[in-house]
């Protein structure tokens, strides 16, 4: 599809700069007679303007962010009035291609009204227009455009505001001022709500270029020279609003990826090191990994010593995405691990962080979670579930889903109670938690990954393989999946392996 894109931009570009060349090279033979004359500097200004526009709708058509799709057809249709107007131009003043100029006035017309509604279109996703003006110009603008282009194509039928003679002579009617009623309303209407904006004056200035300079234009030099000069304006005020508004733009978007690129650092760092994490406990082998869908995710994990006999460990999905997930997140990661520090076990340390949380949660914000605390020299895990997705553990040699007992995630309701799930750990055992986003990856045509292909994937992996090798397996297994289709939702994973307690004479390491 993007090859796509890039040859349709490349074959756009030659074609329309070479129609306009052909023009210009081939032009003086037509204009050879005193009927065409007046229109050769006409057709010279539209000839120009329309390898600009060429050129500028090439540029723009790298870009993105808002509005860039109502721009880019907004300069597509000023170089189909050039292209219009040329075909005019050679075919005013003669009868026998009377009908052709009527269709090329009656689209040059019609191209104009959905150029001032693209225009309309472009200011207000960029400059964000609100309030109840903006509400009404919502609704009266859509309204008016069907109307005047209902008016337009009446001239088919009978000449309603214009005409193309016998002689091939453009004649208006006695009502023709009625196609300037779109223009000038939704004209007034943009400007206003331009001014009325919370926006830089350089850009109010930029987006009010379009209106105010071809009125100038016209004032100055009463259209002796036609429709060109005027779409060469309009063509100015266009560079000018792609100088200001989007560079405007770049530099909003550089200082935020700036700022996130700083909070993505801050997030990471929160995160314990994740190899290796304990290098003087063999007891165990534990790894993780975070992949967020954006620059700063939601999801977090932890594992830490709460002493010398136990290790915690976490895995925790906040409601929602970028920073304020992630600020969330760091705030619930704090507490987690202050309150697993003072003691207690899994149940009481959820309670006591929910109920903090609750306290505290204007935002509406929750987290589901995931705790658990290994009795190292035992083998014994004990865990307590906020809503998290149940984990996979691996205690008869192949991974198997353990539906253990669930609370309501943190935040939800300040009264929650949530339940221990022991788990006994014996050497070689292990167990796998994730976030939602390895189950509900999800490929082009929308299936999810789900649990069952999580557990087929963690045994497909080969025995012996460590914690590192088992998330990278899974994550593999996913990308394989959803092949192109874009990453929706943070993905994070924790493996732990319990290698038993070096106090067991029996405990070795695996071979």
């Amino acid at each position: 599809m993007i090859k796509k894109l890039k040859d349709i931009r490349l074959y756009g570009l030659i074609f329309t700069i070479a129609s306009a060349l052909f023009i210009i090279g081939f032009s003086a033979p037509f204009f050879s007679e005193a009927r065409l004359l007046p229109y050769l500097y006409n057709s010279g200004v539209d000839s120009l303007g329309a390898l600009i526009c060429a050129a500028l709708y090439f540029g723009c058509m790298a870009q993105k962010g808002e509005g860039i799709r109502a721009f880019r057809i907004l300069i597509l249709l000023v170089s189909a009035c050039f292209v219009a107007n040329e075909i005019i131009c050679y075919t005013v003043l003669v009868p026998d291609s009377r009908t052709l100029c009527f269709i090329f006035c009656l689209l040059s017309k019609l191209i104009d009204l959905a150029m001032i509604f693209l225009f309309y279109l472009y200011v207000r996703e960029t400059l964000g227009f609100e309030g109840k003006l903006a509400r009404f110009a919502e609704k009266l603008i859509p309204i008016l455009l069907v109307v005047q282009t209902i008016v337009l194509l009446a001239n088919i039928f009978t000449p309603v505001t214009f005409t193309i003679t016998a002689e091939g002579m453009y004649e208006e009617t006695a009502i023709n001022l009625i196609e300037e009623v779109f223009l000038a309303v939704t004209s007034v209407l943009t400007a206003i709500m331009i001014l009325k904006s919370h926006n830089p004056v350089s850009q109010k200035a930029a987006a009010l270029t379009f209106i105010i300079l071809p009125l100038i234009e016209f004032i100055l030099i009463g259209g002796s020279f036609g429709e060109a000069s005027q779409y060469g304006i309009v063509l100015m005020s266009l560079i000018i609003m792609y100088c200001v508004i989007f560079n405007a733009k770049s530099r909003k978007l550089a200082s935020t990826e700036t700022e996130l690129n700083m909070a993505t650092e801050i997030q990471t760092g929160m995160l314990p090191s994740i190899f290796p994490a304990f290098p003087e406990r063999p007891e165990f082998d534990i790894h993780a990994s975070m992949d967020p869908a954006k620059e700063v995710g939601g999801d977090f994990y932890d594992f830490f010593m709460i002493d010398d006999d136990h290790l915690g460990m976490v895995i925790a999905d906040v409601s929602g995405k970028g920073v304020p997930a992630a600020l969330f997140m760091m705030s619930s990661k704090i507490l987690i691990n202050d309150h697993a520090l003072m003691g207690g076990s899994p149940a009481e340390i959820l309670e006591r962080v929910n109920k903090q949380v609750c306290a505290n949660n204007d935002a509406h914000m929750f987290v589901t979670v995931w705790l658990g605390i290994l009795e190292i020299s035992t083998g014994k895990l004990t865990t307590a579930s906020a809503g998290h997705e149940y984990p996979i553990i691996n205690t008869t040699g192949k991974y198997v889903m353990l539906k253990d007992k669930h609370g309501l995630a943190i935040g939800a309701f300040e009264m929650s109670k949530y339940k221990n799930t022991e788990i006994q750990l014996k050497k070689g055992d292990s167990i796998f938690v994730y976030t939602d986003g390895v189950a509900e990856a999800t490929d082009a045509n929308n299936q999810l990954f789900g649990t069952d292909r999580t557990v087929e994937a963690l045994n497909a992996i080969p025995k012996g393989a460590s914690q590192k090798e088992i998330l990278a397996g899974v994550r593999a297994a996913v990308d394989a999946f959803v092949k192109e289709a874009p990453q929706f939702d943070d993905l994070t994973m924790v493996g732990l392996k319990y290698n038993g307690s070096p106090d067991d004479a029996t405990a070795e390491e695996d071979p």
